[in-house]
């Protein structure tokens, strides 16, 4: 399974200004072997920065009127690189690693109540080994001055208040990104890494921990080659070219060597603590085991005395079943002999009706006959016939409760 990954790094002025250079690839020569120029052209921006970083933090504090004291060595802004693995992307496409990238803006966009408008730059590289995106952004905190107003302040400390507050970006941002339809498990910081299941020779074979410990202490600062005294003097006059050629190439040098080994220090430290984390969740791993083997010891117990009791509780089962059985018959034909009773009862009840309508319909008949006798009216059915028009009734029981029937019906439908 892949994992939903983002970590936050913060930036001084000078590291934003490194971060600027990398992110937007403006350096010629790129150290950084993982970077195939010739796939640079598929990079694309989720928000494009018009100037250098440093240039749009200055333009945005003084547009926004961000409060905050800023010293020469402040953390002014902070940087979220967030990725997963090459199966993760090569499974879902290059249309779905968009979206992957675009929903992750969103979900910074409004982390803590961010605003997108303090998203400095969000640089998508696809020119490296792994899709990954570098988002920059200026931490700002909404928060009150001392009258009470309502401001904006720079606060990467507040930012990112609590022991806990990046193990809550990652229960976050995972929670959003899963709901938008990506089947990511979720990232893990180092103290949960998955060692939980592996014997720790084989953690270390995993992260390389020997070999990164033998790199690291054998690890040498090769410089350029200084030219003879003699080299120099012939070309003091010309200092530029001493800078160009002799200091700045040292200097590069040593800067770069420097920063590889910083790295490949924090990333021993980083497996010799996910080693002992592991050694920690390995004595527990073993501890669950023998409790497991216990229960198991228990289990098969359980199950021999029950097989011991199977065939008595068998036996009381069926005398039980053929009990239940003969009283659910019994009960059935008391039950068939009432309802035959209650059958017979109300079918000449029925006939007894029946009998009522048919003399009450004849009776109707001779009234009808009678009256209009009587009063000289005429014929009866003529008679009979003017009562329901006028009425808008019928004799006939049977056309008058369709008659009304049919009037509910009408009525609903309006």
């Amino acid at each position: 399974m892949s994992y939903a990954i983002i970590r936050n790094d913060k930036l001084t002025r000078v590291d934003a200004q490194g971060s600027y250079i990398h992110n937007d690839r403006r350096s010629k020569g790129h150290s950084n072997k993982d970077i195939d120029p010739t796939r640079t052209h598929l990079n694309f921006w989720c928000r494009k920065n018009e100037l250098t970083y440093i240039k749009e933090f200055d333009k945005m504090k003084k547009e926004y009127d961000l409060k905050g004291t800023i010293r020469s060595n402040s953390n002014i802004m902070c940087e979220m690189m967030i990725t997963s693995d090459n199966a993760f992307f090569n499974k879902i496409g290059l249309e779905e690693t968009k979206r992957y990238f675009k929903e992750s803006y969103k979900f910074v966009c409004n982390y803590k109540n961010l605003g997108e408008k303090y998203i400095v730059s969000a640089a998508v590289h696809l020119d490296e080994t792994t899709p990954h995106m570098h988002l920059v952004y200026i931490p700002v905190i909404h928060t009150k001055d001392k009258e009470g107003k309502d401001i904006d302040k720079i606060c990467c400390r507040d930012f990112w208040k609590g022991r806990d507050s990046y193990r809550q970006l990652q229960n976050a941002f995972h929670k959003y990104i899963t709901s938008k339809g990506f089947d990511l498990e979720r990232g893990l910081p180092v103290e949960e890494t998955g060692a939980r299941h592996e014997k720790i020779e084989d953690l270390k074979k995993l992260t390389n921990f020997e070999n990164t410990k033998k790199v690291l202490d054998n690890l040498k600062l090769e410089l350029p080659e200084t030219p003879n005294t003699n080299d120099i003097k012939l070309i003091k006059l010309n200092r530029e070219k001493v800078e160009n050629e002799i200091i700045k190439p040292k200097d590069n040098m040593i800067e770069k060597l420097y920063n590889e080994k910083v790295s490949l220090q924090r990333e021993l430290l980083k497996q010799v603590n996910l080693v002992n984390e592991a050694e920690k969740y390995q004595k527990e791993r073993d501890s669950i085991l023998a409790e497991n083997k216990e229960l198991h010891n228990t289990v098969k117990y359980l199950e021999h005395e029950y097989k011991k009791k199977n065939n008595t509780l068998d036996l009381k089962f069926e005398n039980r079943k053929r009990e239940l059985e003969q009283d659910f018959q019994n009960k059935e034909f008391d039950i068939e002999y009432k309802y035959k009773n209650k059958i017979r009862s109300l079918e000449k009840e029925n006939n007894y009706l029946h009998k009522i309508i048919d003399k009450f319909y004849e009776t109707v008949d001779k009234f009808i006959v009678w009256i209009c006798h009587k009063f000289g009216i005429g014929e009866s059915k003529e008679l009979v016939k003017n009562f329901e028009e006028e009425t808008h009734s019928f004799i006939d029981p049977e056309k008058q409760i369709k008659h009304e029937e049919r009037e509910k019906e009408w009525d609903l439908e309006r």
